[in-house]
């Protein structure tokens, strides 16, 4: 099967299968997104919805937060991965949208990407949330997933990865392909124990076949 016809097989059942959906984070506006998506790196969704209810309490625009420090920052982040460096971010890039955007989030993946802490991953993910964008966000899921069912090969790289599915994925279908991939990946194509069983790509996966492209655990 060429990678076309297994996009519009995979395609059909993720869609199926999945309501239209959008992240899992927890936010009331654009600034709240870009600090949760900033946090999630490397971490949970569900470890950020815990700690940014007290965070957006205190401080709850990018003028507020510009004006903290990253020690008092850490005190409402500690609990997630790499917290002096994110603490860092969320005061550099709170001063960065003061300073250069008049306090509201940009709407281009060059602007985002300036921003302390915005790598290309998040600067899609804001891109398609929030400006309604095509956008291809290659997290673990997408990059564990699309490897499985052969839609690359072996290409463990996100920008690689977003490169060559930008040649199967019709823009206007690359957020919610997207956002069905990270619904799949963690109820049923899970890194280490993966149900298989319940799963009809089975005839398309290469982990399936025990192909197993990049070992159990690494993606």
């Amino acid at each position: 099967m060429r990678k076309q016809e297994r996009y519009k097989y995979v395609l059909d059942y993720l869609a199926g299968t999945w309501n239209e959906t959008e992240t899992e984070l927890n936010y009331s506006n654009n600034f709240e997104l870009l600090v949760a998506v900033v946090l999630s790196a490397q971490c949970t969704d569900k470890r950020i919805n815990q700690i940014t209810p007290r965070l957006f309490a205190d401080y709850p625009t990018p003028e507020a937060m510009s004006l903290a420090t990253p020690e008092v920052l850490y005190d409402y982040i500690k609990t997630v991965s790499y917290p002096n460096n994110k603490a860092k971010h969320l005061v550099g890039l709170s001063q960065g949208l003061v300073e250069r955007f008049g306090g509201e989030v940009p709407s281009t993946l060059e602007e985002l990407t300036s921003l302390p802490g915005v790598g290309r991953k998040s600067a899609n993910l804001i891109m398609g949330d929030i400006f309604g964008e095509p956008a291809i966000v290659t997290d673990t899921h997408c990059i564990r997933l699309v490897n499985r069912i052969g839609l690359v090969d072996q290409v463990k790289e996100p920008a690689k990865v977003e490169k060559l599915l930008w040649d199967l994925v019709p823009p206007e279908e690359s957020n919610q392909f997207c956002h069905r991939l990270v619904d799949h990946g963690r109820a049923v194509c899970t890194a280490r124990k993966p149900d298989c069983g319940h799963c009809v790509l089975n005839d398309l996966c290469r982990y399936a076949k025990e192909e197993q492209p990049f070992g159990l655990g690494e993606l």
